[in-house]
């Protein structure tokens, strides 16, 4: 059985990169994409603090479709360009936002959550999904978040099986 990682008392940058080790240790020796995205996701909520939410986005068409997450139902269908996580795919980077309040056409999923980021997937140029992660306090993602969070995407991609979703 696999523990989740307990990163408190680490400075961030350390943390992310403990997160994203325990990441290749979770998922090693499994092909199935949708148990190592689930998993992705599970270890991500049980190892951030100050999160309300947390998932995946996945490319389906023109939209992104709700996929492996943990918290309060999600919205389902988002169109690409719209709201947090479509402007993240149509611009193929992270956004950071502080205040949800502030980001013209934010999409409220869950009306508790006040900050957010979301890192778009991208593998071989293809643009797969996004990874959504909301907290319930303005300002709680930052420069370091980004960065980790990013790692953490660029670690999971290759360990998926896109084809297979």
């Amino acid at each position: 059985m696999f523990e989740t990682p307990v990163h408190s008392g680490l400075p961030k940058a350390a943390s992310y990169e403990e997160l994203t080790r325990s990441l290749a240790a979770l998922v090693e020796g499994e092909t199935d994409a949708l148990a190592n995205l689930a998993n992705a996701t599970s270890l991500l909520a049980n190892s951030l603090d100050r999160i309300n939410w947390c998932g995946f986005y996945l490319m389906r068409g023109e939209d992104l479709v709700l996929g492996p997450f943990q918290g309060k139902p999600g919205c389902v269908r988002i169109r690409v360009g719209k709201g947090v996580c479509g402007a993240a795919a149509e611009r193929r980077q992270t956004v950071v936002v502080p205040d949800v309040s502030q980001f013209p056409g934010h999409i409220a999923c869950d009306p508790a959550s006040r900050s957010e980021i979301a890192v778009p997937v991208i593998e071989n140029d293809i643009l797969r999904g996004v990874l959504d992660v909301d907290s319930p306090e303005i300002g709680r993602f930052d420069e370091e978040d980004r960065a980790g969070l990013e790692k953490f995407v660029a670690a999971l991609t290759p360990l998926v099986v896109w084809g297979r979703l």
